[in-house]
């Protein structure tokens, strides 16, 4: 008999703060800058060079500021990817669940462990949404990393793991 391969997904859009303006303003403030000077100097290449960096930083950097996480738990590996502008996708970080110790609530007394970890943030930052604590090694390096997963996916990685996920 073939056993039915356990597969959720789910996401969230990181809140937006001051540091995320801030960076979207100096995007715009440096492509600004850099058209300015290649249109008021009169060296052929910086104005061709002047051109393209601002151009590019308009199109290749400021719609990198815009993206959210996405989660993916397919039969024993856990996906986080970001995707950027709505459209480009990049996968951040694949964990097996041979490497997981533990998956808890943030505030649980079991995510309390790995004091000394890397730590990755994968979540909205939105303190009204519940934050669960992956402690698990990434390369042999102990790791904890927080997200927002779905009651789906919570169902589905205790379906696979049941020492190892909390609800």
């Amino acid at each position: 008999m073939e056993q039915q391969q356990l597969y959720a997904e789910a996401g969230c859009k990181p809140k937006t703060g001051g540091k995320d303006y801030l960076m979207r303003a100096g995007a715009v403030f440096f492509a600004a800058v850099l058209i300015f000077i290649a249109l008021f100097t009169s060296v052929g290449f910086l104005i061709k060079l002047g051109a393209v960096a601002g151009v590019a930083a308009i199109v290749y950097l400021f719609p990198n500021l815009i993206f959210e996480y996405e989660y993916i738990f397919c039969d024993g590996q856990l996906d986080f990817d970001k995707i950027m502008n709505g459209a480009k996708r990049k996968t951040m970080l694949q964990v097996d669940f041979e490497q997981v110790d533990c998956i808890a609530p943030e505030k649980s007394h079991s995510a309390q462990g790995y004091h000394d970890a890397k730590i990755m943030d994968f979540s909205s930052g939105d303190t009204n949404h519940k934050r669960y604590v992956v402690l698990c090694k990434v390369k042999e390096q102990r790791t904890k990393i927080y997200f927002e997963p779905s009651e789906r996916m919570l169902t589905a990685m205790q379906a696979k793991a049941p020492k190892k996920v909390q609800v």
